[in-house]
């Protein structure tokens, strides 16, 4: 309606022989970019009989030009109204494939649990598809007979294709952490179901941690960035005596990861994370530093905490991040040990 006053306005003021009248078809243009049908199709009579009331006006009917204006008022009317009707048929596809894809995240990366045994657990999950919920970054939190299990992961590529493989990874862990007895069980049955999956040499980054009630934690790391243990006393990044290959590359030869323990005691935290954390980098290059950013983990409040950390990283790199990022953070309490009943 803006565009079209400013039209008849300096037609108004600039006379017939400038030749102005045509551009009030701008009005249903710009309709059909913003509104339905029905509110180009109303602009557009609008327009119409604006066109007509200048043409009558300038006295262009006399001739071909007040014809010439008024069919290209109307031939631009027809067509922005169904540039509108397909804009909305896509509207309204894209909200369904959107409805999906929540089903499907709800599915794969279903809400961990808040606190299992001793434990409470937060989730941080941020994709680097824009508008993406879900990515090739995955985490799992199980509950077992054999202690609290807990899994993250990172999927070789983005994509659909890595969603797919994260949710192979997740099915496999998901069912083998009630099953397997010790981890190294659990780590070479993920290791199989991996295989059988990926083709030629995809893979997937993983550390797996078992957290049981002698104040330990015990890890399996497939090539994955060591946690970060935050104690009293500062920060600790325990690393594998000897490092293994990722999940799905096993048959190229080489041991597999040997687990390894580490002191995990009421009052401290345990961070599990992707590379898509720490490889952030800042506009001169430099790397997030996680260790000297565990204050912001200070907070009472896990989940508090976690988003926190969150958004230091994207002021970090000073816009969205390239890479998907996944964090989980889990806090020993020390209350409800020796019971692995979760409250969701």
């Amino acid at each position: 309606m803006a565009v079209m006053t400013v039209v008849a306005a300096v037609d108004v003021v600039a006379g017939p022989g400038v030749g102005f009248l045509p551009l009030v078809s701008l009005g249903p243009a710009f309709a059909s970019l913003v509104g339905g049908w029905r509110r180009t199709a109303l602009v557009g009579v609008v327009a119409l009989l604006l066109c007509t009331g200048l043409g009558l006006y300038d006295g262009l009917f006399e001739g071909r030009r007040g014809f010439t204006a008024m069919a290209s008022v109307a031939g631009v009317t027809g067509v922005g109204i169904t540039a509108a009707l397909t804009r909305s048929r896509r509207e309204a596809e894209l909200a369904s494939v959107r409805s999906i894809a929540e089903v499907a995240q709800r599915v794969l990366l279903r809400p961990v649990l808040r606190t299992a045994g001793p434990l409470q657990a937060a989730v941080s999950y941020t994709s680097a598809v824009a508008e993406a919920r879900i990515g090739g970054d995955l985490y799992e939190v199980v509950a077992s007979p054999h202690g609290i299990r807990v899994i993250v992961g990172d999927v070789q590529g983005k994509g659909l294709t890595a969603v797919e493989t994260a949710a192979v990874v997740l099915g496999a862990f998901r069912e083998a952490a009630y099953d397997e007895p010790d981890l190294v069980g659990l780590g070479e049955r993920l290791e199989r179901s991996v295989a059988r999956e990926l083709e030629g040499e995809k893979f997937v980054t993983a550390v797996l941690a078992e957290i049981g009630t002698d104040h330990g934690a015990v890890f399996l790391n497939y090539g994955h960035p060591a946690p970060m243990v935050i104690r009293k006393d500062g920060v600790d990044f325990p690393e594998p005596h000897a490092f293994a290959l990722p999940l799905g590359l096993g048959g190229q030869g080489g041991e597999g990861p040997k687990p390894y323990r580490v002191n995990f005691a009421p009052g401290e935290q345990l961070l599990l994370y992707t590379d898509g954390v720490t490889e952030t980098r800042d506009a001169e290059g430099v790397f997030y530093p996680l260790g000297e950013r565990a204050e912001f983990l200070e907070e009472a409040d896990a989940d508090r905490a976690l988003s926190a950390l969150r958004e230091d990283l994207v002021r970090h790199a000073g816009g969205p991040l390239h890479d998907d990022a996944a964090m989980l953070l889990l806090r020993y309490h020390g209350h409800g040990e020796g019971k692995s009943v979760p409250l969701m």
